[in-house]
């Protein structure tokens, strides 16, 4: 997996991803980054790379010219590592909320040679009209906003590289993250059995690995129900477990 990000904070970016799974995968060339800062596709004597918004307001708009040089670089250097083609994602809040599905949808192109570039923005936001050019795809990683978009970007590199063969000691850890089959995870567990006064659910130390899976699957469902029930919504619950739900309940 390629990924560039254009940034005004390119060293952010190439300190973040040295750590924990992010930094193993790429240590191991399961994927590769480059960075491009904008201001070194600027030609005036101050590097600028923001101006004043037209019809006033407070805050800067970054420039179409510089972003584009960048991007174009970026586009450049995927070439050359032969991926078959690069698709441009701006980190924002006003982007297409951010799920499991979109995660495993760029994984995918991105692991069968699609290059994958993000622009971090920065200030008030970017000129229109090089997102209108030049952006493939907005992504909002919340309803919230953040100073720029190196953090969404490093969360976003996180979520795919988990995707990539081999990223992971266990190749089903990510089959049981939340969100792969539609709910929350379920409750975790470890040593000591006892601990504060708490102590962990019989049915885990039982050795009983049918029923220790349909409890996991039990306490997902009702996580969900209580935390996320628009995920619970948007899920088909079978008859077994609308069942298995209704049998916890009556304990």
């Amino acid at each position: 997996m390629r990924v560039d990000v254009v940034t005004l904070f390119p060293e952010m970016i190439e300190h973040a991803v040295q750590f924990g799974v992010v930094g193993r995968a790429k240590a191991r060339a399961l994927w590769s980054l480059a960075t491009w800062n904008p201001r070194a596709f600027t030609t005036d004597a101050h590097r600028t790379v923001d101006d004043r918004p037209y019809g006033g307001g407070p805050g800067m708009v970054m420039l179409a010219m510089p972003l584009k040089a960048a991007l174009d670089a970026a586009r450049d250097a995927q070439k050359t590592v032969q991926c078959a083609d690069s698709r441009v994602l701006f980190l924002s809040p006003t982007g297409k909320p951010l799920n499991h599905d979109g995660v495993k949808a760029l994984s995918d192109a991105a692991q069968n040679g699609i290059g994958l570039i993000m622009l971090a923005g920065r200030y008030e936001g970017v000129d229109e009209r090089l997102l209108t050019r030049e952006v493939d795809e907005e992504i909002a990683i919340g309803d919230f906003v953040v100073s720029g978009g190196e953090l969404p970007a490093l969360m976003l590199i996180d979520a795919l590289v988990r995707h990539l063969p081999g990223a992971l000691h266990d190749a089903d850890s990510a089959k049981e993250d939340s969100f792969v089959d539609g709910l929350l995870d379920c409750p975790h567990y470890t040593r000591p059995p006892e601990y504060d006064g708490m102590s962990v659910p019989d049915i885990l130390l039982s050795g009983d690995h049918e029923a220790i899976a349909r409890w996991r699957l039990v306490q997902s469902l009702l996580r969900t129900e209580a935390r996320r029930p628009d995920l619970l919504a948007a899920r088909n619950i079978s008859d077994e477990e609308k069942r298995l739900m209704a049998r916890y309940r009556q304990r």
